[in-house]
């Protein structure tokens, strides 16, 4: 039963390969997530093919927002805003949610708000938990690595972000070149607990002393030269200890980042957010380390750490309650900034 102060969000994602709407109340109560994954389609490609990202985007919109609804138990009429994902994201996919996001917004004349991918991320912490900031956030994904200080809804300051790639692509990369296909992130993690960490010394990159900064390419190059060494020799390779080695090197630089910038900017809360988010050693190691420190971690369950629309609507909402909404001139970007 909706009351009278009761705001609820009809959220839409679309900025990679899900194709997600939910419906949000009060920026807490998720009374639907609904979400079609285009993962079978894209792995016999070995990644996402925009152009046919977008095309599923195009066929899936309206059936996924009418199941969001139904699933809330809600229609069009009981809607007190929209919100979507306007960047950053593949461009053409973004496309087709802020299109349909506006067609709503102006067709039932109720407000627009565009959010931030990576705050919907962060925001995701927010779902499960009493979270409130300030706090440090994690955001560990495909397409990004940042470590940003949360100082209030909506407030956020980047103090550390990766050079080269995002955690989550550098574990695509070596996935593949061990053999084990799209998507890699979660295959790495399943073999790695068969395998030996220690195995193989792959480097550790801190760059210049101080940074919040990373870097994973040199990793990632590591581990190729690595395998190529071994072919070469006609030695065998062990699948298992290369994905536990390299997991435990890069492991180790971010949950060390993530506890000195924590320290030094005196916050006793640190959160998880992104796809990597649900790695179960990162969640482990951060967990372990976290409690040595004395700090409060949090982490959303997997299925709010991949692109979701649960997550937006959260965002939005404490957006919203800031005064943020948009104009039918907002517009879709791939790189937009953050922060």
């Amino acid at each position: 039963m909706k009351k009278e102060n009761d705001m609820i969000i009809l959220a839409i994602e679309t900025s990679c390969d899900e194709t997600s709407a939910a419906v949000v109340k009060n920026g807490k109560e998720i009374l639907s997530n609904a979400i079609s994954s285009q993962i079978e389609l894209h792995a016999k490609f070995g990644g996402v093919v925009p152009e046919v990202a977008s095309r599923m985007h195009v066929e899936k919109m309206n059936p996924i927002i009418d199941e969001a609804l139904n699933a809330a138990g809600i229609t069009f009429a009981d809607l007190d805003g929209v919100a979507v994902t306007h960047g950053p994201g593949l461009i053409g996919a973004l496309l087709v949610g802020l299109a349909e996001a506006k067609a709503i917004a102006f067709a039932l004349d109720i407000p627009l708000i565009g959010v931030h991918h990576i705050e919907g991320h962060i925001s995701a912490n927010y779902i499960e938990h009493d979270l409130e900031p300030p706090f440090l956030c994690m955001v560990v994904s495909g397409g990004h690595t940042h470590l940003v200080e949360v100082k209030d809804y909506g407030s956020y300051t980047i103090i550390g972000r990766t050079r080269d790639d995002a955690v989550g692509e550098a574990y695509d990369k070596v996935a593949r070149s061990i053999g084990l296909g799209y998507p890699g992130g979660p295959k790495m993690d399943v073999l790695a607990k068969t395998g030996n960490g220690k195995a193989i010394s792959f480097p550790r990159t801190y760059l210049e002393q101080g940074s919040y900064d990373f870097s994973f390419s040199g990793i990632k190059s590591a581990v190729l030269n690595y395998l190529n060494q071994m072919k070469m020799k006609d030695e065998a390779i062990n699948p298992s200890d290369v994905a536990a080695s390299f997991q435990e090197a890069v492991i180790e630089v971010i949950t060390n980042k993530t506890m000195m910038a924590a320290k030094n900017l005196g916050l006793n809360k640190i959160a998880l957010a992104g796809g990597v988010a649900s790695n179960s050693r990162l969640r482990e190691e951060m967990q372990r380390k976290a409690k040595e420190n004395g700090y409060e971690l949090y982490y959303p369950s997997p299925i709010y750490c991949t692109d979701n629309a649960a997550m937006i609507g959260v965002a939005a909402y404490y957006d919203y309650k800031k005064g943020i909404q948009h104009d039918m001139s907002l517009n879709a970007s791939s790189n937009i900034q953050f922060g």
